[in-house]
């Protein structure tokens, strides 16, 4: 113990300031490769899931076109039997009926999903609390 103690006072102020400085560089680089860690990993999980909603929103986009376009030609023959109109003209009142409900949806699926994206948290929130404690440590070891 005593052996240590007299190290430690024969450590002039100038050793002292630059074991500081290599430490607070070390630590500095640390935090920043941990910052760099945790939103490459945040981005990768949002990258994925914007990556499924395209392939999903694709797919799901080609079949809606076919049922659409068999909705469309099914109340157009509904129409054009229960009023008495022509084809052209239940074709054009069915399409305008059901791109109505289809923009509907739509609109509220876009709405969720937006919210949804605006509540993720990017923010790297380890390496914030991190740089708090570093630099309180930087003060204790300063004064």
């Amino acid at each position: 113990m005593e052996q240590l103690q007299k190290v430690k006072e024969e450590r002039s102020l100038g050793d002292l300031f630059s074991e500081l400085s290599k430490e607070t560089s070390t630590l500095m680089r640390q935090e920043v490769n941990l910052a760099q860690v945790e939103i490459t990993q945040k981005a990768t999980i949002v990258g994925k899931q914007v990556g499924s909603l395209v392939v999903g929103g694709a797919v799901g986009y080609a079949a809606l076109l076919i049922i659409l376009l068999a909705l469309v030609i099914g109340l157009s023959q509904l129409i054009s039997a229960i009023f008495g109109w022509t084809i052209i003209t239940s074709a054009w009142v069915a399409a305008a009926i059901i791109g109505l409900i289809v923009g509907g949806v739509a609109f509220s699926l876009i709405t969720s999903a937006l919210a949804t994206l605006k509540k993720t948290d990017l923010t790297p929130k380890q390496t914030i609390e991190s740089l708090k404690e570093d630099a309180q440590w930087i003060k204790n070891q300063v004064s």
